[in-house]
């Protein structure tokens, strides 16, 4: 048998940091109160992180500390100092999603160990090796990611000593982690901040219409579903098959929960460390009971994922806790407001307990306040009327959270100590040797005399040495030579053992932190870089005025004759090839040579999808080779270490999805990257701040922003279902609509789910700041619109630049009334989007 993987459990909050020790956990992963992708858990603040730290190691638990969000410019000293006091309170590792931040923890502490978040949407073996080579130990793979995949991977990443980490239970997202926008286009709570505001969870009605000339909706009909949560997934348990994952060359299993509480981490985590215990001793057989525990913990209803190939990923019905069913009402009694359930398992809900009834149009939960049986039925007080054939589930259970606080009381002291207790002219010297044959030596601040009346007996000062309650120290045996005639207050003697077990207790702690002269170097080197130095507080129309050229996004043939025909001079292609996956490669030189037919000396840029898997590099990299491109755009670093390997020389330009928000991620990804598009969720003044830092060091690096078109918020694995098994036709309108929003959906040549904002973006009017900021580049997004859509909305763009180049003094209401222009265009409305406020989360 190989080792076995590591378990990895969630610590939102202290108490759930005890729980998960407790449980069994051989890591744990937590966060501060800033810069953690779990804004709204408890987190830790600084002294609660260094307490949190020392208590896991003393115990011999690793701690992984999540840095994973996105980085603004005027941040970056802060997180670099953060970084820096993690790195002296001994964290194990941080987990990082943003570029920038890596960067700095790369130069300023080596040693400190890193690990690319699954916000860092790796889902190739290519974004491995790019990991790999850009300073990470280990990478959390994305959870669309299969064990299959996971195998292959391996195959080239085990030389370069790259672990791989894997999610195995608790909830999952719609979106691949990274690339979700839903909640900072819905209400500026961004998902990359740490503030979701989960609106995956909520229903929503599907609805196909025709598409205009411009490719707006119409027509729209609301289309029959079954279900209403057309986003929410199940939640992951991989329990059941967890020896196949043990088999495979994951090293750590990482359990979600950050929002969760302690009694959850205690039971989900002390199940998967019986498991995997049981499947070191070589037979596995899942326990019926845990699998119980598991669902009664919380269950959206369970599915296998991604990681074991499961088709039952999507939980449309409902998308909140669904416990276990237990029953189904008989009947309901008006006059008493009783409802008559009929149980089908062997669960009877206690007085405590937590119970949802669930029929078609109706949902009600309550807690059970008494129990009462009856000819066979259970009577139960219900504030509604509730119908018959009513499911009823148990989502709360006094019993499991006694079993719970059980496991988190059950913490066990496992530091062994050997004590030896001698005598300097009357003073104890108490000494404890540990268990890897190191001594600690105190001395009493106090002498032992000769004994007037009772001496203090050899049984006295045992008792006094084995009080170890609290501490993580159990005295396994104690020495002296005592002739028993001596005398001391039992309280000095209690001193003296808390002044060694503090002593010791350092001693163990100073072996998992820094030197202090390591500590010092790093502060050092990082008074060298001097952050603060590149965060200039600009702003927009301090800066030479640059005028930034004009891109357009496309994907058929039509799209990139309008962005020509409207004068544009650097088209990004993506073809859509479609569902045949046979051929392919054939069908994309065919476009791509037609589309470079058509763009003439235009600069034709072959835009490569957000996700890109195994199949996609297998075709597209020979095919570098055999088309005349001026370019190749990517959305993910495994997608840039596949086009330097296919074509070294290949002029490379980085899309939304690499999440470019500071200057240091520029410097991360620029060279290879030529041009980078800078995140979406930056406001004018952070723009600002970014562009300015990167001119400080270098004006070779180009900087573009999308200024108009529906912001791409999610892409999922999901193929979302079409009514009557209809087959999709880009042709049609497809959306999703909320309470008063259309979202455009789009299914890729995957079957990958994208959706959009609800509106577009438009920043027209926002010309002269965009010129102030200093960008090289904007971009119109064209993609799934027409022909007309392409070229009209390049005419007006192309226009309101040169508008902004000759400065009128009528500039302003020249915009205007051009943006007036694109309003019959858009699909949606028009939005400034985060440009002028930022993010909730955003002060400037």
């Amino acid at each position: 048998m190989k080792k076995l993987p590591e378990l990895l459990a969630p610590a939102g909050s202290p108490e759930a940091l005890a729980a998960a020790i407790a449980a069994g956990a051989d890591a744990v992963y937590l966060s501060g109160k800033r810069f953690g992708a779990r804004k709204f858990a408890a987190n830790f603040d600084e002294p609660q992180l260094a307490r949190a730290i020392d208590y896991a190691h003393l115990r011999g638990v690793r701690v992984y500390v999540t840095v994973n969000t996105l980085i603004r410019e005027h941040e970056l000293p802060d997180v670099a100092n953060y970084l820096l006091r993690l790195y002296e309170m001994g964290a194990d590792a941080v987990l990082l999603q943003d570029l920038g931040a890596a960067l700095i923890a790369r130069r300023v502490l080596p040693e400190l160990e890193r690990h690319a978040s699954t916000q860092m949407t790796i889902h190739n073996k290519e974004g491995a090796l790019w990991a790999n080579r850009a300073g990470f130990r280990r990478v959390v793979l994305a959870r669309e990611v299969g064990l299959d995949e996971i195998k292959e991977m391996r195959k080239e990443t085990a030389a370069q000593g790259i672990g791989l980490e894997v999610f195995v239970h608790g909830a999952l997202c719609y979106s691949y982690s990274g690339q979700c926008l839903l909640s900072s286009a819905i209400g500026g709570r961004s998902g990359n901040r740490g503030m979701c505001a989960q609106p995956c969870r909520k229903p929503y009605v599907l609805l196909r219409g025709e598409k205009d000339s411009y490719g707006r909706p119409a027509c729209l009909a609301a289309q029959p579903q079954r279900e209403r949560f057309l986003i929410s997934t199940r939640d992951l348990c991989v329990y059941r098959h967890l020896d196949k994952i043990v088999r495979s060359p994951v090293e750590s299993l990482k359990i979600e929960g950050r929002m969760k509480s302690a009694e959850y981490v205690a039971i989900v985590t002390s199940i998967y460390r019986r498991a995997l215990e049981v499947i070191a001793g070589g037979k596995w057989s899942p326990s019926s009971e845990d699998e119980r525990d598991l669902a009664l913990s919380f269950n959206r209803d369970f599915t296998e994922g991604h990681l074991l190939g499961a088709r039952d990923v999507m939980g449309r019905e409902m998308s909140d806790n669904r416990g276990i069913i237990i029953g189904n009402v008989t009947s309901f009694d008006a006059q008493r407001g009783e409802a008559a359930v009929r149980l089908t398992g062997p669960f009877c809900p206690e007085k405590g307990d937590g119970l949802v009834f669930l029929a078609p149009g109706q949902e009600m939960g309550l807690v059970v306040q008494r129990v009462v049986q009856k000819d066979g039925l259970l009577r139960l007080m219900t504030p509604n009327r509730v119908r018959p054939g009513t499911k009823v589930y148990l989502t709360g259970s006094i019993a499991l959270a006694k079993k719970a606080q059980e496991i988190i009381d059950s913490a066990k002291t496992e530091i062994a100590l050997d004590l030896t207790i001698t005598w300097q002219e009357g003073t104890p010297l108490l000494q404890a040797t540990l268990e890897d044959g190191r001594a600690v030596l105190v001395k009493a601040d106090f002498k032992m005399e000769k004994a007037k009346n009772q001496p203090t007996s050899r049984q006295q000062i045992e008792s006094q040495m084995q009080r170890t309650g609290g501490t993580p120290f159990v005295v396994r045996k104690i020495t002296m030579d005592y002739g028993g005639d001596l005398f001391a207050p039992l309280g000095a003697l209690n001193q003296l053992r808390r002044d060694l077990l503090e002593k010791v207790q350092e001693a163990l702690l100073e072996k998992r932190r820094p030197t202090k002269e390591k500590v010092d170097k790093a502060r050092d080197i990082l008074k060298e870089i001097n952050l603060s130095a590149s965060a200039p507080t600009a702003a927009p129309g301090s800066s030479v005025d640059r005028i930034p050229t004009l891109a357009v996004y496309t994907d058929s043939l039509e799209t990139v004759r309008g962005a020509v025909d409207g004068g544009c001079r650097r088209v990004y292609f993506e073809p859509v090839l479609g569902w045949e996956e046979k051929n392919r490669a054939t069908k994309a030189k065919k476009l791509i040579e037609e589309a470079k037919a058509i763009c003439g000396d235009a600069k034709l840029i072959w835009k490569w999808p957000k996700i890109t898997h195994a199949d996609f590099f297998k075709f597209a990299g020979p095919l570098l080779a055999a088309v005349m491109v001026d370019g190749i755009m990517v959305e993910n670093v495994g997608a840039v270490q596949a086009a330097i390997e296919a074509a070294p020389t290949v002029h490379l330009y980085g899309g939304s999805g690499l999440n470019v928000c500071n200057h240091l991620t520029v410097q991360a990804l620029a060279p290879p990257l030529g041009l980078l598009t800078l995140s979406s969720e930056l406001s004018a003044r952070q723009l600002a701040d970014t562009v300015a830092a990167v001119r400080l060091i270098s004006d070779a690096h180009q900087m573009e922003l999308m200024v108009q078109g529906n912001l791409e918020v999610m892409v999922a694995e999901d193929c979302m279902p079409l009514p009557d098994k209809r087959e999709y036709d880009p042709k049609e309108f497809w959306g999703l609509q909320d309470m008063r929003r259309i979202f455009p959906l789009r299914l890729d040549d995957d079957r990958r789910t994208h959706i959009f904002n609800s509106a577009e973006t438009c920043l027209l009017d926002q010309m002269p700041e965009i010129f102030a900021i200093g960008l090289d580049g904007v971009a119109v997004d064209a993609r799934g619109r027409t022909r007309e859509y392409a070229c009209g909305m390049t005419q007006i763009y192309r226009k309101a630049i040169d508008l902004t180049k000759r400065r009128e003094g009528t500039l302003r209401q020249d915009l205007e009334s051009l943006k007036e222009s694109i309003r019959p265009l858009a699909l949606g409305g028009i939005t400034h989007g985060h440009f002028q406020k930022g993010l909730k989360d955003e002060i400037s």
